[in-house]
Formats: C-alpha cells, structure tokens, sequence
C-alpha cells in the first residue's frame, strides 16, 4: 500500500494535481502545504491521496452502483465521468445540468440516487443544491477556491487541468474495483490514464484526415511520375519521326493553296 501511495502522488505531481488557485476558500486552508511566490497555493497531496480513499469506500459502501450519479458541467471532466462510468457501473451526467433532475418529480428525467459525485462544485452548484434539498450526500473534486457548501466528502485537487481531472476518476475507478474484489491489488490495473483524457473533437478530425491526405499525396505523386515516364518516352520516340516525316508538310501547303481559289 505504502509503494501504490507514492506511485500515486507521483503520478499526480506529473499532472500538475496539487496547483491550486490564487484564491482560497477558508475551509479549503487545512489541505494547502504552502504559497508559491505567485501566490499559488499548492495543495498537499498526501491528503488528496487519502480523502480520495476514503471517497473510494463512500461508493463502494452503495449496494446498487446504478444508485451512484456522477456530473461534471467542465468540459475537461467529461470523458472521464463517461469512462468512470464505464468501469464502475454508475450513472454519468456529463455537459449540462437538468435543473430539476433531483427535486421535480414530474419530468421524465428525475433520478433518486444514493450518492452524488461532481467535479467542480462551483460549475456544478446547481446539482449540489438540488442534492442538498433531496438528503444526497455528495462527493466532490475541490480546489482551493472551491466553496464546500453541502459537500460531504471533499477531494482537494486541480479541477481545472484535464490530466488532473482524467488521473483523480482513474484513481477512484481503480480504488473502487479493488475493493468490490473484481481487481487483484497485485496484479494491478491494465487500463492506462490516458484513456481518461479529454480530447478535442477537433484533434480526432485531423488524425483522420492525415492517413487520407497521405494516401492523396502518394497516388498524386505516382501520377506524375507516370506521366513523366511517359512523356520522356513519347520525346524520345515519336519526335524524330515527326521530323523525318516532315516531307508531309511541305506537300500540304500546296495542296491548301490550290483549293484556295474556290473562294
């Protein structure tokens, strides 16, 4: 346990997880280690590895995994939401919120969960509200100027950076199986991080695109070669004919000017 932990915290120096905000909140003061001269406030990662720990039980201790909701209003958050999903067995909201989700029952679209999970608290007010009316206990990624209003179980982390996003979903997914039983802690996890990533659409389009701008370029490329081959061979063989061949052309000039004087 003690090597997964520094593995872990590693992995989250890597992606810039414990890079706060200039700002903070008073409840947020526990969990910074210090300020940077920028007035950065650095967050103190072994207490995000723990909370996010005891945040992996809080899920784990729901029987019924569809009875989880997790949302995420940031961009950033929502392929891994989709991708927690996936692996853990919950219900994701990514994008925009329904306001009514969690209180009006006559929309089509009302949820009772058990637990909710968001990743901006601040971005996602409006689920913590609604949670808060309906007695849900929520979860949630804080930053240092996150306000924890109606928040239960607080993860403080970067929640603005997407690999900082992608590594604390990927880290609870895995906390999570390892602790249902259906992952061997010695054995780990196959499945990488980056997989938890946000891409943008745009970045698809263009990889896309290059194998078939390649296969363009080629064939075009061919072409012309082709074309010049054959051009050198039409030059080397039919242009001394033509010119041995050039009686012809003397012969048909007076042909033309003795038609001529049907004018």
């Amino acid at each position: 346990m003690a090597l997964t932990k520094e593995e872990d915290i590693q992995m989250m120096l890597v992606c810039k997880t414990h890079l706060g905000t200039r700002n903070i909140e008073f409840n947020m003061k526990r969990y910074v280690f210090r300020r940077t001269a920028d007035g950065i406030h650095i967050i103190h990662l072994g207490k995000s590895w723990e909370k996010a720990m005891v945040a992996a039980r809080a899920i784990v201790a729901i029987e019924n995994p569809a009875d989880i909701i997790v949302a995420s209003q940031r961009v950033y958050g929502s392929r891994a939401v989709l991708k927690f999903a996936q692996y853990t067995g919950a219900q994701a909201l990514a994008g925009r919120w329904m306001p009514g989700t969690l209180t009006n029952q006559i929309t089509t679209k009302y949820l009772e969960p058990r637990l909710l999970m968001v990743t901006d608290p601040r971005m996602d007010a409006q689920a913590v509200k609604e949670a808060a009316y309906a007695n849900i206990p929520v979860i949630a990624l804080a930053d240092t100027d996150s306000p924890l209003e109606h928040v239960d179980v607080a993860i403080p982390a970067n929640n603005k950076g997407k690999e900082s996003i992608a590594l604390l979903y990927w880290l609870l997914a895995r906390e999570v199986q390892y602790l249902r039983g259906t992952l061997n802690r010695a054995n780990g996890w196959e499945v990488m991080v980056d997989s938890f990533f946000w891409k943008d659409p745009a970045e698809f389009e263009q990889e896309e695109d290059k194998p078939a701008q390649e296969n363009w370029g080629a064939a075009k490329a061919d072409d012309w070669n082709q074309g010049a081959d054959t051009w050198e061979a039409g030059a080397d063989g039919n242009w001394d004919g033509a010119a041995a061949g050039g009686g012809d052309w003397g012969e048909a000039a007076p042909a033309a000017a003795d038609d001529g004087n049907n004018w």
